[in-house]
C-alpha cells in the first residue's frame, strides 16, 4: 500500500474541506439601508405601556396611543410607555424623522411644560417604563442630549457620565417641522446628529446591543421614515 504523506493528506482534507465549506465573500459595498417602518403598520414593533392604576395589560393598547396614519407613526403620549422592536441591535445608523403634534397630556400638559420623547438604544432587561438603555433625547430644544437610563454609563469628554449630557448646538427646526435625527451607534460609541449637525458624541458606552424604543412622554409625537444601516456587513 502506497502511503501517502501527513502533509500532503492535510492539504488534501484542507481542500475539500474548502469545497464543502467554503469561505463566504466580503464585499467593500456599504450596507443597504433596513426599514424599520413599512408604513402601514407596526410590523416588527410592540407596545408597552403604564396604564393608570396598573390594572390594565401593559403589553395592550386600549387607548390607541400607537397608531399608523397616512403613512406615519402617531404617538399621543396620552400615556407612558414604550414602541419597542422585536429584535437588537448593535453596530448601526439610525436615522428617522420626527416632529411635534399639538396635544399634550397631565401631568406635562402646562404651558411651559417642553414636550418630551425619546430614542431609548442598547435597551436591555424586562420591559419596563423605562428599560436599562441610552436615550437620545427628543425634547423641544433639547434635541441630541444623552440620557443614562437603568444606571448605564457613558463618558463623555473623558468624563464617565451616568445621568445627563447636554448636547452641544441646539438645531431642532420650529415647532410642526419635521426633523431628521440620526445616532451612530459603533462598537462601544454613540453619536447624536440632528438635522446634519453633530450635537453629542460618548465613547465607553457600557450597553452595546440591545432593542430600540420610541417614547410615549405626554406629548403628541410622529415619526416616519424609520431606517437602520448597519455598520458591518
Amino acid at each position: 500500500m502506497t502511503r501517502v504523506p501527513r502533509t500532503a493528506a492535510l492539504v488534501f482534507a484542507l481542500a475539500v474541506a474548502a469545497m464543502i465549506h467554503p469561505t463566504p465573500a466580503y464585499s467593500d459595498e456599504p450596507a443597504k439601508p433596513v426599514s424599520l417602518f413599512n408604513g402601514k403598520d407596526l410590523a416588527g414593533w410592540y407596545t408597552f405601556t403604564a396604564h393608570a392604576g396598573g390594572s390594565a395589560d401593559p403589553y395592550a393598547d386600549p387607548k390607541g396611543v400607537y397608531k399608523v396614519e397616512d403613512g406615519v407613526i402617531h404617538i399621543s403620549g396620552q400615556e407612558f410607555g414604550c414602541l419597542t422592536t422585536k429584535e437588537e441591535y448593535g453596530d448601526y445608523r439610525l436615522r428617522l424623522e420626527v416632529k411635534w403634534g399639538d396635544k399634550k397630556w397631565p401631568p406635562r400638559d402646562a404651558e411651559t411644560t417642553q414636550r418630551d420623547s425619546g430614542i431609548l438604544m442598547h435597551c436591555v432587561g424586562p420591559d419596563q417604563v423605562w428599560p436599562k438603555s441610552i436615550e437620545c433625547q427628543i425634547q423641544e430644544r433639547d434635541f441630541g442630549d444623552f440620557f443614562m437610563v437603568g444606571s448605564t454609563t457613558l463618558e463623555v469628554d473623558g468624563k464617565t457620565e451616568g445621568g445627563r449630557v447636554v448636547r452641544t448646538k441646539d438645531v431642532e427646526k420650529p415647532h410642526g417641522e419635521w426633523n431628521v435625527v440620526e445616532v451612530v451607534c459603533d462598537g462601544d460609541s454613540i453619536t447624536n446628529i440632528v438635522n446634519g449637525v453633530e450635537v453629542n458624541k460618548g465613547t465607553k458606552a457600557s450597553v452595546t446591543r440591545g432593542k430600540i424604543v420610541l417614547q410615549s412622554e405626554g406629548a403628541e409625537v410622529f415619526f416616519r421614515n424609520v431606517t437602520l444601516t448597519p455598520l458591518k456587513q
